[in-house]
């Protein structure tokens, strides 16, 4: 990757120096159900940077060894990954967890155990953030999250309207659609740039969410996100969960 890829970066970082504001960034990360060498390496490399983390964990298939490994990272939070990562949808629908192809009285009841059995594992190291797998939700079931226990919903794009906190991601960097690697990154870079101009112009956009995977990293994965701290830790603000649900 060389550094004409980044310098759109650069230039719209110098942009927000230049209007004396830093940037407002979130990382979250998807799937984690116990301690493993990717996990340790996404782990080391927020810690790095100093860049809080929020691990999606899907909470049927949790192990406490995941809780007990992660106990001492104070800069990782888990969030509620559905229940069980199940797909109920039909053959040649969209997967999703979390739709109406169930009773919602099941599909509800499976988030309020999920949020229980997060909150027990991790305790403090918790925040009440539904993370739908698939990033998929019926909008007939956020009115109801609030009554479980939840503060805060986070999927994939732009906020839908939602009686509780929308804390949404807005870059993906894996190509699910075709080497289920790293996207480009000269692409990933042109998202990113366009996210910072639209937020210099505009205050009140929200802070720009990266969306990993550290199970299906590649190489190139992992030195996008060494390349893009490198480049914000400092001329950027990395949030926390906490953070963003208070926001």
């Amino acid at each position: 990757m060389n550094d004409a890829t980044w310098q759109p970066l650069k230039e719209a970082l110098a942009r927000w120096r230049g209007a004396g504001r830093k940037p407002s960034f979130w990382l979250r990360d998807d799937d984690a159900v116990e301690p493993t060498p990717a996990l340790d390496r996404l782990v080391a490399v927020a810690e790095r940077f100093d860049i809080p983390l929020g691990l999606a964990v899907i909470p049927k298939h949790a192990r406490p060894g995941l809780a007990r490994h992660l106990a001492e990272k104070r800069h990782v939070t888990a969030l509620v990954h559905g229940w069980s990562h199940d797909n109920f949808a039909p053959p040649g629908a969209k997967k999703q967890e979390l739709g109406l192809h169930r009773p919602a009285d099941m599909v509800l009841a499976d988030l309020g155990r999920a949020l229980r059995r997060i909150e027990k594992l991790f305790e403090a190291q918790s925040a009440p953030l539904l993370v739908p797998p698939w990033n998929r939700i019926d909008a007939a079931l956020p009115p109801a999250l609030g009554a479980l226990g939840y503060r805060g919903l986070s999927v994939f794009g732009r906020s839908k309207p939602a009686p509780l906190r929308i804390i949404n991601t807005s870059v993906d960097i894996i190509d699910w659609h075709g080497t289920r690697g790293c996207r480009d990154p000269g692409v990933l870079v042109e998202e990113i740039v366009a996210q910072l101009d639209a937020g210099l112009a505009d205050p009140s956009l929200p802070a720009i969410g990266l969306l990993t995977h550290h199970l299906v990293h590649d190489e190139a994965a992992w030195d996008f996100m060494l390349r893009l701290f490198e480049a914000t830790a400092h001329d950027g603000r990395w949030h926390s969960i906490e953070e963003l649900l208070e926001a």
